[in-house]
């Protein structure tokens, strides 16, 4: 029950980042040749509106919308972990700001509201496509079905306790996946960035880790621009999976 103010504000900046980019991008796009920014928003919305049309069967104009928007936002929040380690904590601090967290999705409490929110959704979609009664009658005949109504009673308390287990483990899943997958990023970022520091010229040990921290340091960032894309890629899709399975009667 933690709200830390650095990685509201950094994901806040970087949504509204993400709907200026998109939108001035949306108001000046043409019919002709277009721009290298444009092509490249057009390829990301035709990439995601393709995998939204082939994984959700359902019909939604959010959804398609929804899926670039997460995949956007959690590449930004992502994406600040290529920046230098130090350089804006540093920058922080000097203006009198003694901690400063670069990387929201290396928050755990971001990435919980974020996986509480596609709860929220999956629960409404579920709703809106089935009708409140269908969707709570599920929860009792779903996964195993009876024919008789005693084996109905028998078997609701346990197709409840599924249901509640199921429900449960997509949010938390998603909370932990892409918290643990940065978190293990920005952590190996800095062991690579304690190898010299407050180390001297002098020191001859300064010579020996200066090359090999270079070049663990251009080996992980290149690794991690991989994980950083495919992170925000799994969490996309999870939400498209998870809300497809929300509109489908079982």
């Amino acid at each position: 029950m933690v709200i830390n103010v650095d990685s509201v504000v950094i994901m806040l900046i970087l949504s509204a980042l993400f709907l200026v980019l998109f939108l001035t991008t949306a108001r000046r796009a043409t019919a002709g040749v277009p721009g290298k920014f444009q092509a490249a928003v057009e390829m990301v919305v035709g990439f995601v509106d393709g995998l939204v049309r082939e994984t959700f069967h359902g019909r939604s104009k959010l959804i398609a919308p929804l899926a670039i928007t997460i995949f956007c936002v959690v590449f930004l929040m992502n994406f600040m972990d290529m920046i230098p380690v130090d350089w804006l904590p540093a920058t922080a601090m000097a203006v009198g700001v003694p901690y400063l967290r670069v990387v929201p999705t290396a928050d755990i409490n971001v990435t919980l509201g974020l996986s509480l929110m596609v709860f929220l959704l999956i629960q409404v979609f579920g709703i809106r496509h089935k009708g409140l009664g269908t969707f709570f009658k599920e929860a009792f005949t779903a996964p195993f079905h009876a024919e008789g109504t005693a084996m109905k009673i028998v078997l609701a308390p346990v197709n409840l306790l599924l249901r509640v287990i199921e429900e449960l483990v997509r949010p938390l899943s998603l909370t932990l996946r892409l918290f643990g997958n940065m978190y293990a990023g920005e952590l190996i970022f800095i062991l690579i960035a304690l190898m010299t520091l407050n180390a001297g010229l002098a020191s001859g040990m300064t010579w020996v880790m200066a090359p090999l921290q270079f070049i663990s340091g251009f080996v992980w960032t290149a690794f991690h621009i991989l994980v950083i894309t495919l992170q925000a890629f799994i969490f996309m899709m999870l939400t498209i999976v998870y809300l497809s399975m929300a509109a489908e009667s079982h």
